[in-house]
């Protein structure tokens, strides 16, 4: 089936030096842009991390040290990428966990602010596990009928992300064919940041969502304990993390 799009939509994969958000970094991305129009346009980045690449990762995805020595670090191609998606929402296999969490990081480290929490995100793990609790290779058995060759290589698993979402819609009726019914069928938390250290409440406010004060808005966290933001500041925190506190601090400064 045909995407129904009304925005140009990327889908798009990491490959890492790990999985800690904060501390590993993207060594190569792959994405397939997908206009309304039904255009197709594909492109992959090599990165160089800027740090050993374990020999544990190197193992999934074929990517050493020697491979990306004399790539682009991250921030010389943050633009270029930038440029590419915008104006669209982003789709991945396992993205809203972690890779839109990790390109947002990068990005902020390279000192690009855009705002990324403006998109639709549609994560195809999310349809393939509430229907039938898979892996990105079973899923691309099981849905289009083919085996997944070169698993783990950014470009076959973006590729087999977007085939993967077209057949999930020709199988479910239930699905409708609408981005932002996508995203909000994959959606799998109501996150202020990504990493989920601050919530929204069912009243629609932002809540701590750990430690002491989980629960508790963040207003008033910030107006009660005046050592709250710096400690969240200096400590070990995604910088989407830290930026959303900022703007929140901001924000009720203004007012």
């Amino acid at each position: 089936m045909k995407l129904n799009l009304k925005n140009p939509i990327v889908f798009f994969d990491l490959e890492t030096t790990g999985t800690n958000i904060v501390s590993d970094r993207i060594i190569e991305i792959s994405y397939l842009k997908v206009s309304p129009n039904g255009r197709e346009e594909t492109k992959t980045i090599r990165v160089n991390p800027g740090m050993h690449i374990p020999e544990s990762s190197s193992a999934i995805h074929g990517i050493y040290d020697e491979d990306v020595k004399n790539c682009p670090v991250f921030k010389e191609v943050a633009k270029e990428i930038i440029h590419d998606i915008e104006g669209c929402d982003l789709a991945g296999y396992n993205s809203n966990r972690f890779d839109i969490p990790l390109l947002a990081e990068e990005l902020l480290r390279a000192d690009v602010d855009v705002d990324l929490m403006k998109r639709k995100f549609v994560d195809v793990q999310v349809v393939f596990h509430k229907m039938e609790q898979r892996t990105l290779s079973a899923a691309y058995k099981f849905y289009c009928n083919k085996d997944l060759e070169n698993a783990h290589s950014a470009e076959a698993d973006t590729k087999a992300t977007y085939e993967v979402l077209k057949s999930q819609l020709d199988m479910y009726p239930d699905l409708k064919n609408d981005v932002e019914f996508l995203s909000k069928f994959t959606a799998q938390t109501n996150n202020v940041d990504f990493a989920g250290r601050i919530i929204y409440n069912d009243k629609g406010e932002e809540v701590i969502n750990f430690g002491k004060y989980k629960g508790q808005k963040v207003t008033d966290v910030l107006k009660s304990d005046i050592g709250y933001y710096g400690w969240i500041m200096s400590s070990d925190f995604t910088l989407h993390t830290k930026k959303v506190l900022t703007n929140i601090k901001l924000r009720d400064f203004q007012k």
